[in-house]
């Protein structure tokens, strides 16, 4: 998210599709030098115990999601609302705003530190949540349907009819790829994405140092 605050950093979300392999791109930028801030990592954290949305989400759903340790379970979770778009939409409400919360206090630390390098918002649903608007640059990974499905059944472990449900009930790759300033197809050879990859990562470069230039 855009702080009010002057920053040299420019803000790329990343995202794309359920087994388009966003995670294998997120660690190639990683491994270029972004800063990877990871909604999966934000997302896991305001579910813990103690966390506000924690007692929502119990109160919710009942404590069968849990633990033994009283921590959420996030598979049996995950099972209990993956099918119903009422209770996803329910658990969003409980943990996109905390998600938020912890993101504007990271970006806003940068700010702090004068951190003036790429960084790199890694979120699947960024374009479902409205994120996107909110970042400098949008990178959709993207990948031809029998790849994705190839993935999720492999990664998974389920039938290719389940990898099509799954696929069904996301919101169609098509879309976030129209809202994409870059896009990285990863459906061919890791050498291939990692070339695509590069090249977008010099593209970014350059909007940087016009961004700093601009604010100098």
């Amino acid at each position: 998210m855009k702080t009010s605050m002057k920053r040299r950093f420019l803000l790329v979300g990343l995202t794309g599709g359920i087994g388009t392999g966003k995670s294998t791109v997120s660690r190639m930028f990683r491994d270029l030098g972004c800063l990877i801030v990871d909604a999966d990592l934000l997302a896991r954290e305001v579910v813990e115990p103690g966390e506000p949305a924690y007692d929502k989400i119990v109160a919710e759903f009942g404590k069968q999601i849990l633990e033994a340790d009283g921590r959420i379970d996030r598979k049996k979770l995950g099972a209990l609302v993956f099918a119903d778009p009422a209770k996803r939409k329910r658990l969003e409400e409980f943990t996109h705003p905390e998600i938020r919360r912890r993101q504007a206090g990271v970006l806003a630390e940068l700010v702090t530190e004068g951190f003036e390098g790429l960084v790199v918002f890694d979120a699947a649903l960024l374009v479902e949540t409205g994120g996107a608007q909110n970042t400098d640059r949008l990178v959709v990974v993207s990948a031809n349907e029998a790849t994705q499905l190839k993935r999720l059944v492999l990664r998974d472990g389920i039938s290719e009819a389940e990898a099509r449900r799954k696929l069904g009930s996301q919101m169609p790759l098509a879309l976030k790829v129209r809202q994409a300033h870059h896009v990285v197809d990863n459906s061919g050879t890791p050498e291939e994405t990692e070339r695509q990859v590069r090249h977008v990562y010099q593209a970014l470069l350059a909007d940087l140092a016009a961004l700093q230039a601009g604010s100098s």
